[in-house]
């Protein structure tokens, strides 16, 4: 019978200890240096911690949040979608020119008008076998095309006077703290709702386990006889919406539809959500963890601003674009290298 030496079974050890801190890492990796990031931020900058910065942060980064909480659900089915950006600035410019009817059409059109291009990415990427790229790539395209016709290649102004400004100026409720009061404003309300049906949907629904099925093996997933191309329809339609939700939000809150806005959205939400630990090879993700990426990439900019404030450096808006291509390139790599150390 063989024995293990001393030895081995030291070697064994350590090989364990690193899988489990690797397999840490990469769960928990965003949420350790989003905590980290918050004791810096709050020992540096005076204000940092005060109801004003937060309720900014949270709010801006709202439309964010949303956008990437659909395309966690895309890339755990395996799929990608460069659309968000596009959708976001059509459903801007329908909220801004629907504005003057009041809340109600402005918000519910372009949130429809989102599900449409979601569903159309669905059904062209499933029932036609065309990868994702390609397809959400198009409707990029097509729905910034459209955005600039309906705003005639301009911004749009949004009615002040009909209620739909609201959104952006009222709060449900305020937490009183020593440094001014943080505000719940709507488009908070809005994501933690959003984030909450999300998570429950993934953990404790038969659509949530069959989108992990999906990423996880495709081919599996049908000879197991789970609607493949409906689950992939549904995840692409529910995208379309919260990134259309995140344009109207984004209308209100600049008052304008704004049909060039959006650029590198898609990239942003990719970021969170593999910041957020999610594999972009599909299979496995985490709603909650994708909220720690937002606000982990959200605390980054908010943290280049203060420093700007200094005088320290000075990164004007196109470096943030840099930054975040750089960032989610070592995360990526990060993510790879931590994801074949558990192997």
């Amino acid at each position: 019978m063989a024995t293990t030496s001393p030895t081995e079974l030291r070697a064994g050890q350590q090989a364990t200890g690193r899988v489990r801190i690797a397999a840490l890492l990469q769960r928990q990796g965003a949420l350790i240096a989003l905590v980290l990031l918050v004791l810096f931020g709050a020992l540096r900058y005076e204000g940092f911690l005060g109801g004003y910065n937060i309720t900014e942060v949270l709010r801006y980064n709202s439309m964010f949040g949303l956008i990437a909480l659909g395309m966690t659900f895309v890339i755990m089915t395996g799929g990608i979608d460069l659309s968000v950006g596009g959708v976001a600035a059509l459903a801007s410019v329908l909220a801004a020119l629907l504005s003057p009817y009041g809340m109600l059409p402005a918000v519910v059109v372009p949130v429809l008008a989102g599900l449409l291009v979601g569903l159309l990415n669905g059904v062209v990427i499933a029932r036609l076998a065309i990868p994702p790229f390609i397809t959400t790539l198009a409707t990029l395209l097509a729905a910034r095309g459209m955005a600039l016709i309906l705003a005639n290649n301009a911004s749009v102004s949004v009615d002040s006077g009909a209620g739909f400004a609201s959104i952006s100026l009222g709060s449900v409720f305020s937490i009183p703290l020593p440094d001014g009061a943080f505000n719940v404003t709507i488009p908070l309300l809005v994501l933690l709702v959003a984030y909450a049906l999300g998570s429950l949907a993934l953990n404790y629904t038969r659509f949530g386990r069959h989108v992990l099925a999906v990423g996880g093996n495709e081919e599996a997933a049908r000879l197991m006889g789970l609607p493949v191309a409906r689950i992939k329809i549904s995840v692409y339609a529910i995208n379309g919406a919260l990134a259309a939700l995140a344009g109207v939000i984004l209308a209100a809150l600049t008052f304008t539809g704004l049909p060039t806005e959006g650029l590198g959205w898609e990239l942003s939400a990719i970021a969170a959500v593999v910041v957020g630990g999610t594999l972009l090879t599909g299979g496995m993700g985490s709603v909650g963890a994708t909220l720690v990426g937002v606000l982990l990439l959200g605390l980054i900019f908010n943290i280049l601003n203060f420093e700007n404030g200094r005088g320290v450096v000075s990164l004007s808006a196109y470096w943030q674009s840099v930054i975040r291509g750089v960032f989610l390139l070592v995360v990526i790599i990060l993510q790879n290298r931590l994801a074949g150390r558990r192997q």
